[in-house]
């Protein structure tokens, strides 16, 4: 990392503290390059997205759009959906157990380009997130990253659909967003600038970023224009405002070259989406043609970077040699590999690792005499032409202006005048703000105290483990009470002695450990305390729970009701997963670290093994409620065979609570087995014979269990 106070302070933020932070800066203070060497150094488990397809391969990251699987359309808050086109609603899709496990494991989510982040977007991420984590908080109470400068390129939306957002939102901008309203987070501005050395260049770009636009300022600027000016063979760069321009540039400069042209495809595998192609599908070239590098040379000669201009001195089908125009030195250009990448779970680590779904194979240049002034973001030039004077969006001019190294190396081909300078006020009242709350020592200091108290309480915190116990017990004891009463009186038990063993116990060990938190007391006596604490949560969590969870469910032919108890059996063994493995990674006291790797591997689901169909004459273990278990298991056959004949669920031959009933009551006839609940006449007329001829047999079998 660079020895750079900024960049260790939003270092420190993130690795010891659960604030949301805001890394911001100018253009050239090293955001981007932060966000490299954050993936290298930090412990926590972060994924990131960008709003767009190049800047998340770029960032080596995926599209906020395809990670978290939201239709294109405004997001209303409140509703579950995304509206599209003409106010159609469009489904969110539903997401894979793997990229569930993902979303569960999250540390840190880290949002490259902020700045082009609407706030709608922003709060149906959170939807998503706490969709699978925790409902309670804001993203589900994983740590956000929000990177970029809100000077520079804005979000982009039409007017139909702002007539929909603006009912809910004072603005489109990011931190507009319902869910960061309700968080805390940490602004932090980058004051280094590494592009620009010239500080006059640099406090007359200043001014123009933070709108203090005056007349000496516009002419210092406008003595850059040029009439007529042609770049002619000084190999500037043209930065347009629209897609169109740039592409009729370079393609009469491609054509006035009498030089024979070569095409070159691209070799793409897999899935590698269209709008992410770095550089062209098809890239056409001439010996002489000006290009740019569209990455940085992954070699240890470093030969190149993301913006370089060079010239084309020597091409075949087999070899494109360039000349740089900065330092002369010749590059022979080899094809290079971007990857897409899906982010995904180890099954053995539980680690979340990167999977290349697809690759774009191409050499990396494209015909530069003209870019987009959006494409531009993040790059750096020696020599630009700004034709400005069709600016539309907010920061567009300075992000133009801000790529240049030097204000010699400037060219306006267009004048600079107020209105060209589009700015938001809106932005520039909350950038305002945000500089009167720049982030010091005394708070790192207290958000990291907060940190390590937050998550150790949370570790001995039980409430969330008996509010799932008790609802699956209530469950349970509303469907299955009256033919079980057995099996659920084991839940009854296990619901009390939790209540009382360990909620009670551990709100009582929560307040001792906030006094000690809170008071003088030494570390070595807080993690003796800590260590204490974990042996008898451990040792009465499994007490308590650890068989009862082990017992097989009674049969239950209501889908309805089974499915109920199903996921309330699950989210019960989810938390006390998470329970124990954290309790478990205590060793000597509390460790921040371990907790977050232990929590995030538990949480991680599992494949269940699917129950086999039981086969008509394949056993299945009964309870003790059921007073005749071998007459139980002979209907159970019968009724599966009869469904399996009929084709029809096993309910509509014969309900669960009357096969409960009739293998309790031992019926003599069609009045006895009338009385028995779930039976009534039109049971009696198909099947009232063989169910009493399977009584009569077992009691002449004299089986009497």
């Amino acid at each position: 990392m660079e020895t750079n106070p900024e960049l260790e302070l939003a270092y420190d933020f993130l690795e010891n503290t659960g604030l949301n932070v805001f890394l911001t800066g100018k253009a050239g203070t090293g955001k981007t390059t932060f966000l490299r060497r954050l993936k290298e150094r930090t412990p926590k488990r972060m994924i990131v997205v960008a709003p767009t397809g190049v800047a998340a391969i770029n960032a080596g990251g995926v599209t906020i759009h395809s990670f978290f699987q939201l239709p294109f359309g405004p997001y209303i808050p409140g509703l579950s959906e995304a509206v599209g086109g003409e106010g159609k609603k469009s489904k969110i899709n539903k997401f894979s157990r793997e990229k569930i496990n993902v979303i569960k494991s999250i540390d840190l989510l880290v949002i490259d380009e902020i700045s082009m982040v609407r706030a709608d977007l922003l709060d149906a991420v959170d939807d998503v997130l706490r969709r699978y984590r925790d409902r309670s908080r804001p993203f589900g109470g994983v740590q956000l990253l929000m990177i970029g400068d809100l000077q520079q390129l804005a979000p982009v939306v039409k007017e139909d659909e702002w007539a929909l957002l603006k009912e809910h939102y004072p603005s489109i901008f990011f931190f507009s967003s319902k869910a960061l309203a309700d968080t805390r987070f940490v602004p932090i501005e980058l004051k280094r600038v590494y592009r620009q050395q010239e500080s006059f260049f640099l406090e007359l770009l200043n001014q123009i970023r933070e709108n203090k636009i005056t007349a000496n300022v516009l002419n210092k600027l406008n003595e850059r224009y040029v009439a007529g000016f042609d770049s002619g063979s000084e190999e500037y760069i043209v930065l347009t405002t629209h897609n169109f321009q740039a592409k009729q540039i370079n393609e009469s400069k491609l054509y006035a070259l009498e030089t024979e042209a070569y095409s070159f495809k691209a070799e793409i595998k897999g899935e590698f989406p269209v709008y992410a192609y770095p550089t062209d599908e098809n890239l056409a070239l001439k010996k002489g043609a000006q290009v740019m590098f569209v990455r940085n040379d992954a070699s240890p000669e470093k030969r190149y970077y993301n913006g370089k201009i060079a010239i084309v001195t020597e091409i075949n089908r087999n070899l494109i040699r360039v000349k740089g125009k900065e330092d002369g030195a010749f590059i022979d250009v080899e094809r290079v590999e971007w990857c897409n990448t899906k982010y995904s779970v180890d099954p053995d680590t539980k680690e979340i690792t990167e999977i290349v779904e697809g690759s774009f194979s191409q050499f990396p240049l494209k015909a530069a005499w003209a870019i987009t002034i959006h494409k531009s973001q993040g790059l750096t030039f020696d020599k630009v032409i700004i034709d400005s004077g069709a600016a539309f969006a907010h920061g567009q001019v300075y992000v133009a202006l801000s790529r240049c190294k030097t204000f010699e190396g400037l060219i306006l081909r267009t004048p600079v005048n107020v209105r060209s300078l589009v700015n938001d006020t809106t932005i520039d009242r909350f950038m305002t703000e945000l500089k009167e709350h720049q982030p010091g020592s005394q708070l790192l200091k207290e958000a990291r105290r907060e940190y390590y108290k937050e998550l150790l309480l949370e570790q001995f915190d039980y409430g969330t483990l008996q509010r799932r116990l008790r609802y699956l017990f209530f469950l349970l004891d509303d469907n299955l009470g009256r033919f079980y009463p057995d099996f659920v009186a084991k839940y009854r038990d296990a619901n009390e002695r939790f209540a009382v063993e360990l909620y009670q116990v551990a709100e009582r060990f929560k307040g001792q450990l906030k006094r000690l938190l809170e008071g003088e007391t030494s570390r070595k006596i807080l993690e003796e305390r800590i260590v204490k604490g974990k042996i008898y949560f451990e040792e009465s969590t499994e007490k308590i729970l650890g068989t009862l969870l082990l017992l097989p469910l009674p049969e239950i032919d209501n889908k309805e009701v089974r499915k109920s108890i199903d996921k309330a059996l699950k989210n019960l063994q989810e938390e006390l997963n998470i329970k124990t493995d954290t309790l478990r990674s205590i060793s000597d006291g509390f460790d921040i670290k371990c907790y977050l790797i232990a929590k995030a591997k538990a949480r991680i689901e599992v494949p269940q093994r699917k129950q086999k169909s039981k086969k008509a004459d394949e056993k299945q273990e009964v309870t003790r409620d059921i007073l005749h278990p071998t007459l139980y298991e002979e209907i159970r056959i019968w009724r599966k065979r009869e469904a399996d004949r009929l084709k029809l669920p096993v309910y509509t031959v014969l309900h669960q609570k009357a096969l409960l009933g009739i293998a309790n009551v031992l019926p003599t006839n069609s009045k006895e087995l009338l009385s028995i609940p779930g039976i009534g006449k039109k049971v009696i007329e198909r099947y009232g014979a063989v169910l009493l001829d399977l009584v009569d047999r077992y009691r002449f079998q004299g089986d009497k269990k």
